[in-house]
């Protein structure tokens, strides 16, 4: 997985009036812009290449990879260096390659990825939400690479009934365990309750075989008039496996306010544990 692509073109309205000026994606979750969390994982997992979906009216994404020399060099000065390491370590590693396109029109997260077809890297490719802010002991796209056989995997979590339709439902062959994968049948973009084959939802984090390109550029629009990514898996199955990887870590919806407040509030009990606790409390 030498590609790991992060879709950034949303709007954020359900985040109004925070994202009137600041791309959802550059507010904080406690001590890091949500987007640092998605490049983090994506490096952590192996990543050579950073395809940044964006639209042309988030120039502060484009921004936020760029050194700030002037402000490090200055920060030194004044002996800071815990506030110039930290800005420093802000957007990628400067060993890693950051490809940034456009997605002019909102037309579903299928076309996002197909956005950043010509960008990748041979063989599998990586997807992150950045929406989906996933903290614990270990990273989600991490453990899916090393679990990571072929074909096509999603990251998955069980959810309430009531909540089924609001998120790609996986037909399970089996269960599937905390830190393992499972194969899959199919998967129904949000189902109504009744008709769900399960209650394990597919969550912001995607192994995909380099075929999906290929089915993208087939598959009609779907729900809501939109190239569903959740089509394009399901028409592959038969010719390509199928996989979902139960992740350790608890999952945050950052795309919205009280999904940003509960992951910051995790955030900084984590931070609270650690040896450095005490620039936290300053």
């Amino acid at each position: 997985m030498r590609s790991v692509i992060l879709p950034v073109a949303g709007k954020g309205t359900r985040l109004l009036p925070l994202t009137k000026v600041t791309p959802k994606e550059l507010l904080p979750v406690f001590d890091k812009p949500v987007l640092q969390y998605a490049i983090d994982e994506a490096i952590a997992a192996g990543a050579e290449r950073l395809v940044v979906v964006s639209h042309r009216m988030k120039p502060a994404i484009a921004d936020y990879f760029n050194e700030d020399t002037k402000a490090v060099a200055a920060l030194r000065r004044k002996e800071s260096h815990d506030l110039a390491d930290r800005l420093e370590q802000a957007g990628a590693d400067r060993r890693i390659e950051v490809r940034l396109v456009y997605q002019d029109e909102a037309l579903g997260l299928g076309h996002a990825i197909l956005c950043g077809a010509d960008h990748v890297l041979d063989g599998p490719v990586g997807v992150v939400l950045p929406d989906d802010v996933i903290l614990g002991r270990g990273m989600a796209l991490v453990e899916m690479a090393e679990a990571y056989r072929g074909g096509n995997m999603v990251a998955g979590m069980e959810v309430a009934a009531a909540d089924v339709s609001k998120y790609g439902i996986f037909d399970l062959q089996g269960p599937v365990a905390s830190g393992q994968s499972a194969p899959a049948a199919g998967m129904v973009e949000k189902p109504a309750p009744e008709v769900a084959p399960s209650r394990m939802a597919a969550i912001g984090r995607y192994i995909l075989s380099p075929d999906i390109f290929d089915v993208l550029r087939a598959i009609p629009r779907g729900a809501g008039g939109e190239y569903q990514l959740t089509d394009a898996i399901s028409r592959m199955i038969g010719q390509t496996d199928l996989s979902v990887f139960r992740f350790t870590g608890s999952r945050f919806d950052c795309g919205h306010h009280a999904g940003l407040l509960a992951a910051s509030n995790a955030r900084c009990a984590e931070r609270a544990a650690l040896p450095d606790a005490r620039i936290v409390a300053a």
